[in-house]
C-alpha cells in the first residue's frame, strides 16, 4: 500500500510538471481565447455560471455511417484541449479568474425566474463572450432528481472496462443510444419542468457538449451536468475516485436545494448503490427513493448488500433491467397534497 502511494505521488509530480510546461508552451503559441459554456444551476440566493476558457473548441460533425476509426479520431480530439489559466471572466458586473485547468465558476446574487435563463460571460480585455444557460428550480417542485449517465440513461457497458472503452471511443453523437425508457421516465419525473433534474457522472468535462448533442437528439430532459476533471493540479492527481466525485456532487446539490428531497437514479454496474447508500447516511430524510437500472449481469454481491442497507434505512429502492412503471410508484410516495400536483400537469 505504501509503495503504491509512493508511485502515485511520483507520477503526480511528473504529470503536473509536464502539464505545466505543455500549457505554457501552448498559451505562448496561441493567444486566442474561447469560452466553452456549461449548463448552470441555482443555489440559495445565487445562480452559478460555469465554463472553461480554451484556445480552441473542437466541434465534430459526425455522420451515422462514418467508420469507427473516424469516430475514434473525433473522440480523441475532444481531449486535445489547450486550457487557459488565470484569465479574468465576468458577467453582470461580477468577475472571477480561471483556475489552472481553465475552469471558472461565477456566483451571481441574482434571483432569476424559475426555468432556464441565459447570461453572457465575457473576457473583457479580448472582447470574447459566450452565453451561459442556467436552470432555476420551480418553487412548487415536489422533489429533485439526481441521475447518473452511463448505463443509466446512455447505453455504455460501463460494467465492463473493455466494453466501456470500445463503446465510448468508437461511437459518435449520432450512433450512441439513449435508453427510450430513461427518456420517458425522466420526462415523467420532470413533470413539465416543475421538478429539477441534474446529471452526475464520472465522464470528463471534455464530453459536456458531446453529451448535450446526444441528449438533444434523443429528446432527453435538459439538465445541468456535474462531470469530472481529468486534469492534473498541484494538489490533485486526476480528481478523486468515481465514488467520491459522485458523492461530492450529491452533497453539493443537497446544499443547493435544501428544501427538496431527491430521487437518486443510477445503475448497478458502477457501485451507484453504495454511493447512494452513503449519501443517504450523510443526508437523512432527504432521499425520497433510489432507482437503479440493472445492466448486463445485474448487481454483484456488494451491490445487493448496498440495496439491502438502503432499504433497511427506510428508503424505497426500485431496481430492474428497465424503468417502466417506476414513475407511478415514486409519485405514489408523495403526500396526497403533493401527488395531486401531478394530475394537474398538462
Amino acid at each position: 500500500m505504501r509503495c503504491t502511494a509512493m508511485i502515485r505521488n511520483i507520477l503526480h509530480r511528473v504529470a503536473y510538471r509536464a502539464e505545466r510546461v505543455i500549457d505554457r508552451f501552448a498559451q505562448n503559441r496561441d493567444s486566442r481565447r474561447i469560452i466553452e459554456p456549461y449548463l448552470g444551476y441555482a443555489e440559495p440566493g445565487h445562480i452559478v455560471l460555469r465554463g472553461r476558457v480554451l484556445t480552441a473548441l473542437r466541434r465534430n460533425k459526425p455522420k451515422p455511417t462514418q467508420s469507427r476509426w473516424t469516430n475514434f479520431r473525433q473522440m480523441v480530439s475532444l481531449f486535445m484541449t489547450d486550457e487557459v489559466a488565470d484569465v479574468a471572466v465576468e458577467a453582470e458586473g461580477f468577475s472571477t479568474r480561471t483556475d489552472e485547468e481553465g475552469y471558472f465558476t461565477l456566483h451571481l446574487p441574482i434571483l432569476a425566474k424559475p426555468g432556464w435563463s441565459e447570461y453572457t460571460v465575457t473576457i473583457p480585455d479580448q472582447s470574447v463572450s459566450a452565453v451561459c444557460p442556467v436552470m432555476v428550480p420551480d418553487r412548487a417542485a415536489d422533489f429533485g432528481v439526481i441521475s447518473d449517465i452511463d448505463d443509466t440513461v446512455l447505453e455504455t457497458g460501463a460494467y465492463s472496462l473493455l466494453r466501456n472503452l470500445w463503446t465510448s471511443l468508437t461511437g459518435n453523437a449520432m450512433t450512441r443510444r439513449i435508453f427510450p425508457d430513461a427518456v420517458a421516465f425522466l420526462d415523467d419525473l420532470h413533470a413539465d419542468g416543475r421538478n429539477p433534474v441534474y446529471f452526475v457522472s464520472s465522464s470528463p468535462w471534455n464530453l459536456h457538449h458531446f453529451l448535450l448533442r446526444i441528449f438533444d437528439l434523443a429528446s432527453l430532459v435538459r439538465a445541468p451536468m456535474f462531470l469530472r476533471d481529468l486534469g492534473v493540479s498541484e494538489d490533485k492527481f486526476i480528481s478523486g475516485t468515481h465514488g467520491s466525485h459522485k458523492g461530492s456532487a450529491v452533497d453539493l446539490l443537497m446544499k443547493a436545494n435544501p428544501e427538496l428531497a431527491y430521487v437518486l437514479v443510477g445503475d448497478t454496474g458502477q457501485h451507484d448503490a453504495s454511493v447512494y447508500r452513503d449519501a443517504i447516511a450523510r443526508h437523512p430524510g432527504r432521499v425520497l427513493a433510489v432507482v437503479l437500472r440493472e445492466p448486463g449481469p445485474g448487481p454483484d454481491e456488494e451491490g445487493k448488500a448496498a440495496i439491502r442497507q438502503i432499504e433497511g434505512s427506510g428508503v424505497p429502492v426500485f431496481h430492474a433491467p428497465g424503468f417502466e412503471g417506476f414513475s407511478d410508484q415514486i409519485f405514489a410516495l408523495l403526500p396526497a397534497t403533493m401527488a395531486g400536483n401531478r394530475s394537474g400537469q398538462g
